[in-house]
């Protein structure tokens, strides 16, 4: 039998530190402007040793960025199951927002998703698998159509959020904003009406 060594308390101290110095850094100046250099020498280490704590800056970026996803995903468990398609975008609105908040965490948010073939699964790629269980679980409880299981249902609301996402950063819908066109797909998918026969 193979034992795990413990991980060094000092070990835990630097990632610690390159974590916090990471966040501050976002505070200041946002997603992409972060750099490796500031971070290390904000937390007075070598850039070797920030590699030794991370793969990448994605690498960081998916801590930091699944880390802000989870956060909202508490909030939206902890709310009542929405009875309305508008109920359900509203409830959405904050974390869709964050997401869209620099083309640069959207980018990484797709990236990280698992869309793009990564091997490991990191924080992000958590994220959107505890999307989907969160949805489903509101969907099972609401009034919405009962022809196609929850989870399926659940997967489609991520999809149609994620299409609406990435229309934000094209030329032709940058106006569009997220919530009304989320509402058209969620409304159509959630809530068929039945079209009378020609």
């Amino acid at each position: 039998m193979v034992m795990e060594r413990p991980v060094q308390k000092r070990t835990l101290e630097t990632r610690a530190r390159l974590i916090a110095a990471a966040e501050a850094a976002v505070a200041r100046t946002g997603f992409e402007a972060l750099r490796v250099e500031e971070i290390v020498l904000a937390a007075g280490v070598a850039k070797g040793t920030f590699f030794a704590h991370f793969k990448d800056k994605d690498a960081l970026m998916d801590l930091l960025i699944g880390s802000r996803i989870d956060a909202h995903l508490d909030a939206i468990e902890t709310a009542p199951a929405p009875r309305s398609p508008e109920d359900l975008v509203d409830r959405l609105m904050p974390l869709m927002t964050f997401m869209t908040c620099e083309r640069y965490v959207f980018d990484v948010i797709l990236r990280r998703s698992g869309a793009a073939a990564i091997e490991d699964i990191g924080p992000i790629a958590r994220t959107f698998e505890r999307y989907v269980r969160v949805v489903s679980t509101w969907i099972a409880g609401s009034t919405f159509r009962r022809d196609v299981p929850p989870d399926i249902l659940a997967e489609g609301v991520q999809a149609f959020a994620i299409q609406v996402m990435a229309l934000r950063f094209c030329a032709l819908h940058v106006g569009d904003g997220l919530r009304e066109p989320l509402l058209t797909f969620l409304d159509a998918w959630l809530c068929p009406r039945v079209r009378p026969s020609d």
